[in-house]
């Protein structure tokens, strides 16, 4: 998962924020200009210059047009504007874009640097969080950037010289374009809407709210109970909400004795999250035991009362929710967060997304690997097999061994950061090359669930965050922490080596999904473990696609859940959390029930990206289709190089980045084929 101030802070602008009132802020200032000024500004403007420039003159104009204000000035203001400051010479603009792009790196890369600073307390393990520390972190150092460029009358300059393209257009218009060219464009996107700072600074305040309540989301397993009230887990495995619950499922796989009867205790403890009845003491406390089958609270081996959470998940999502109604006003032709979150944050509209997914979802190799599983389990499948990881080398391997190489290797975050040059010599990476990317990631450790941040000017460095206890790195906590250097490996290539800065990242989130899955998957590489099965290729093809199996059905849920929080905009956290659990159930019944033989399960409501990342969960799906088709493409292309190439090609739409990346469009289609033969190999 990344955190990034200039992704954060874009789709605040278009589409993210939480806010905990349905409070509404004053509507849009009416805009001043008609189709006779923008026609009176146009013919201004081409009277001035030699040649025809209409259509890009046109383009310009209007798209200054909508985003001009009354008190911006006069139509006949906005005329001499225009007239004065479009910048006909082609060689005038390119040296402006290059000047323009020199000022946005240094104020993006210093804001994203200021943000680093004021939440570092709440992230990271620097002792007690204090009070004053939520109220930094709160703060958006950058919330006035954007408006204040409206009054100075740069962001109309920019406008109207570097207009916005939508999807569709870009799509149409891409395949032609240069690098300069797609910079101009991406200059053209910081200035699309027109949202008040103050609300872009109480989405701020909203969101660190949202981090702060799944940092602190940790369940003490030493104090958890089985059904016979006996204790399965060490007493100082702390594990968060819902990472490492899910990844201590994953690790159960390879313990032949307990391994199921944690497995079910955890899957408890997630359905008790979900509906809210776990006991709010036992939230992020180790001073009492709980058992989640009975929901019975004991304080020094007495049973004590204990209050249930009740809603305070929901009610998270809700201020998420009220704050994007906010923004909806500021956006007349994204009207929604979720055509805002599609159609220009991933780039691909919704309903598309939403087919692809049940077209993957509904497919009859599900029903086949689904059997190989139970096969290899020797048991029917249980709703938490969804998360069955046997299908990985290191599912044969006990976890504590790995424990053991990893605490040993990684005793505190310098022995990491010191040793990413060597992971990346081993991933094929020249000595050079190793060096300077290592050189630009720094390893802190995380107070919560790993993450990684990226630098916005090549000055700074990426940060990899994630859990290291006093004992070492675990497994766990290494497995994600791999995960994660492949988020700041992709963040550092796409900032340093992409011909210009407007095109600085990747065409969305997912993309830097896929290089995290890449290198996550190589994790026991790194550790000199070697994987010997002659079966290991379609062993591989079978663990993604059931990885997107499961992360796709999550995803569904996701998504029905904001369209229902749009068709029902009124609703409270009570009547929200009933219909999640409808929805995780109608998804599970749809998608699931034929094959795990149970229905009405709620599990795929358990994700905490729900609350703190929300529409987020769709790029992990298409990460895992991009995965797939890039770990295709390695196969026949040396891994290094093609990494350094491929991800140097910078914020180009999904398609045209996935056709120059690995020469096919983005689908289903690799991934099924490749499952069908792997099914038939195994069988």
């Amino acid at each position: 998962m990344i955190k990034n101030f200039i992704f954060i802070l874009a789709c605040v602008i278009m589409s993210t924020a939480c806010q905990p009132t349905v409070k509404k802020t004053n509507t849009p200032p009416a805009q001043g200009i008609s189709e006779s000024t923008i026609a009176e500004a146009v013919k201004a403007i081409e009277s001035k210059i030699e040649g025809t420039q209409l259509g890009l003159i046109e383009k310009g104009v209007k798209h200054a047009a909508s985003l001009w204000r009354d008190n911006d000035g006069t139509p006949a203001d906005f005329v001499k504007f225009c007239s004065e400051n479009y910048i006909s010479d082609p060689k005038q603009k390119e040296a402006s874009f290059y000047r323009f792009s020199e000022y946005m790196e240094s104020l993006n890369g210093h804001f994203n640097k200021l943000s680093l600073d004021m939440q570092q307390n709440v992230q990271l393990k620097k002792g007690e969080v204090l009070p004053i520390d939520a109220q930094f972190a709160a703060y958006n150092p950058g919330a006035h950037m954007i408006n204040d460029f409206y009054d100075n009358k740069i962001a109309f300059i920019v406008a109207l010289n570097f207009p916005y393209y939508t999807t569709e257009e870009k799509n149409e218009l891409s395949a032609e374009w240069t690098p300069l060219q797609w910079g101009y464009a991406r200059l053209g996107d910081v200035f699309s809407s027109r949202v008040p700072s103050e609300l872009v600074q109480k989405a701020s305040k909203v969101s660190a709210e949202g981090e702060a309540y799944i940092a602190d989301y940790n369940i003490y397993m030493g104090h958890i109970l089985a059904d016979d009230n006996t204790k399965l887990f060490p007493e100082n495995m702390v594990l968060l909400s819902h990472w490492n619950l899910r990844d201590e499922i994953k690790a159960n796989y390879a313990n032949k004795e307990v391994g199921i009867k944690k497995q079910a205790l955890i899957y408890q403890i997630m359905q008790r999250i979900i509906d809210q009845s776990i006991p709010q003491m036992v939230i992020n406390s180790g001073k009492q035991d709980w058992n989640p089958v009975s929901n019975e609270v004991f304080v020094s081996g007495t049973k004590t009362e204990a209050k249930p959470e009740t809603d305070g998940r929901y009610q998270q999502i809700l201020n998420n929710f009220h704050i994007y109604q906010e923004f909806d006003q500021y956006n007349p032709s994204m009207p929604t967060a979720i055509q805002r979150a599609f159609s220009v944050g991933m780039q691909i509209p919704q309903p598309e997304v939403q087919k692809l997914f049940n077209e993957f979802l509904s497919s009859p190799q599900v029903q086949e690997v689904a059997a190989i599983i139970k096969k290899r389990l020797g048991r029917d499948l249980q709703p938490w097999d969804i998360w069955y990881d046997g299908f990985k080398a290191r599912s044969s391997i006990n976890e504590e061994s790995l424990n053991s190489i990893t605490e040993k290797k990684y005793p505190n975050p310098a022995a990491l950061e010191a040793d990413l040059a060597n992971m990346l010599l081993k991933l094929g990476f020249t000595k050079e090359k190793a060096s300077f990317i290592a050189s630009r990631i720094s390893v802190d450790p995380a107070r919560g669930s790993g993450h990684a941040w990226g630098a916005s000017m090549k000055a700074e460095k990426a940060h990899l965050r994630t859990r290291i206890p006093e004992t070492g790195m675990n497994y766990k906590g290494y497995n994600i922490a791999v995960h994660e250097f492949g988020h700041n490996v992709e963040q550092t290539i796409s900032l340093n080596d992409v011909p210009n800065y407007m095109i600085n990242g990747v065409p969305n989130t997912a993309f830097t999904e896929a290089l995290a899955f890449v290198f996550q998957q190589r994790d026991l590489f790194l550790l000199n473990i070697k994987d010997t099965n002659p079966e290991k290729d379609y062993l591989k093809t079978l663990d993604i696609f059931w990885s997107v199996y499961e992360i796709m059905g999550v995803s569904m849920v996701d998504m029905k859940m904001w369209q229902w929080l749009y068709a029902n905009p009124n609703s409270t956290a009570q009547e929200l959390r009933d219909a999640v659990l409808q929805i995780s159930k109608d998804v599970w019944n749809t998608y699931y029930a034929s094959v795990f033989g149970v229905k009405d399960q709620t599990i795929l409501g358990i994700y905490s990206h729900m609350i703190n990342s929300p529409m987020y969960l769709p790029n992990y799906a298409f990460g895992h289709l991009i995965h797939f088709q890039l770990e295709e493409h390695f196969k026949t292309h040396e891994f290094a190089p093609e990494v350094l190439r491929i991800f140097a090609l910078g914020q180009l739409t999904p398609n045209e980045w996935m056709k120059q990346a690995v020469g096919t469009p983005l689908s289903n289609e690799a991934i099924l084929k490749a499952t069908e033969v792997a099914v038939e190999k195994l069988k």
